[in-house]
């Protein structure tokens, strides 16, 4: 999986008087099979990663994911990829675990039995066979960013893409999910407060004021991030 952004730049609200820009010619190659990207609240992070996956177009740039333009063929993008948000709640969608796990797949035409084995498999697979027919939104913060994972890993997505999917887990939940990411066979893009979680990953950018101010080994780019934030005021601009 290829991943080229090329000079991109985004504002929100761009031509108002409350634009708001947040990246700035950001320009990268990503082929890793694993890519961390981390940095401050309001560093660009989150932004970059929801353009990736064409939730967002830029306001300046190009990007192509897999060979396909993000704001030309934004519907081939998403078929390719999968997302995972912060907060579980904004993408469960139907009332029961099962029903849930299943609704990514009707688009796709199924035979019953394959789907019937599909949604079987990913219960079983992250711990909610149990839970199968319970309601969705009773379930723990664990257990719904485990369904959530399931929903989307269920399309057998190419590429995912994570947007600090362990800031509401607790402590036994995060260690779950860092061990369930490390045998995920998809390329990752994962966007993370939790500087742990990129830990044994082959890359890792660092944002800053909507600039890559860092990309490297993990190690390098922590430490380098850790540096950032005990500078008075905590940032690499001039």
């Amino acid at each position: 999986m290829l991943i080229e952004v090329r000079h991109v730049s985004h504002t929100y609200a761009a031509g108002t008087p409350s634009a708001n820009p947040v990246l700035h010619d950001v320009d990268l190659r990503l082929d890793e099979h694993r890519v961390g990207v981390i940095g401050a609240n309001g560093s660009g992070k989150s932004t970059f990663v929801r353009l990736l996956d064409a939730l967002l177009q830029p306001t300046a740039g190009q990007i192509l994911v897999d060979g396909h333009d993000t704001a030309t063929e934004a519907a081939a993008v998403r078929r390719g990829t999968g997302f995972l948000f912060t907060d579980p709640d904004n993408q469960i969608i139907m009332p029961s675990v099962r029903e849930d796990v299943g609704f990514g797949l009707r688009r796709l035409k199924l035979p019953k039995a394959e789907l019937a084995a599909r949604v079987e498999a990913q219960l079983d697979r992250f711990g909610l066979g149990a839970v199968a027919d319970a309601p969705a939104h009773l379930l723990s913060g664990g257990q719904k960013q485990m369904l959530a994972l399931a929903a989307v890993l269920v399309t057998e997505p190419s590429l995912l893409l994570m947007d600090e999917p362990t800031t509401l887990l607790d402590l036994r939940a995060t260690a779950l999910f860092t061990d369930l990411l490390a045998d995920l066979g998809q390329p990752v893009v994962l966007a993370s407060h939790h500087l742990d979680l990129v830990a044994g990953f082959d890359r890792v950018l660092c944002f800053d004021h909507g600039r890559v101010v860092a990309d490297g080994a993990p190690g390098e780019v922590v430490a380098f991030y850790r540096d950032l934030m005990a500078r008075p005021g905590g940032t690499a601009a001039p």
